[in-house]
């Protein structure tokens, strides 16, 4: 046992048992208290210089939209599950993209084109069928 300075005793488990007692997980910083990562985290970012070229972005008339998903963002892209696509896929309703790497070998990270994704929405939908004609009357009959 060790003694402090205001007359407390501190016991071997004490500290321990302490933090037992505090919420589970990393203790939360005090608004507007930085840590010291974070503090340093800020120095290293004013010591780094991007060039010009990094900084500019896409204009908004042109944005880059890739034209092969992979599997979850094509699942995202859907609404539906991976799984529901893979189904999709082995049933023949919606085509692979395999593309083709160096002695004939070919990628094996599933692709979908974006357009065949948009095509099977389109012949997906139900389209209302046309109104009912008119029913004769009965009096013309």
């Amino acid at each position: 046992m060790k003694a402090r300075g205001s007359g407390q005793v501190d016991l071997p488990l004490a500290a321990a048992a302490e933090r037992l007692r505090r919420p589970p997980g990393r203790p939360r910083t005090v608004q507007g208290v930085k840590s010291v990562q974070a503090q340093q985290a800020s120095a290293l970012r004013l010591g780094v210089h991007k060039s010009a070229t990094s900084a500019a972005t896409v204009p908004g008339l042109c944005p880059l939209v890739p034209r092969l998903l992979d599997l979850a963002t094509a699942a995202s892209y859907l609404g539906v599950s991976s799984w529901t696509l893979r189904d999709l896929e082995a049933a023949g309703r919606l085509a692979r993209v395999r593309l083709p790497l160096p002695e004939g070998r070919e990628l094996r990270k599933v692709l979908f084109d974006r357009e065949d994704l948009d095509r099977l929405v389109d012949h997906s939908k139900e389209h209302p069928s046309e109104p009912p004609p008119c029913p004769a009357r009965i009096s013309e009959v």
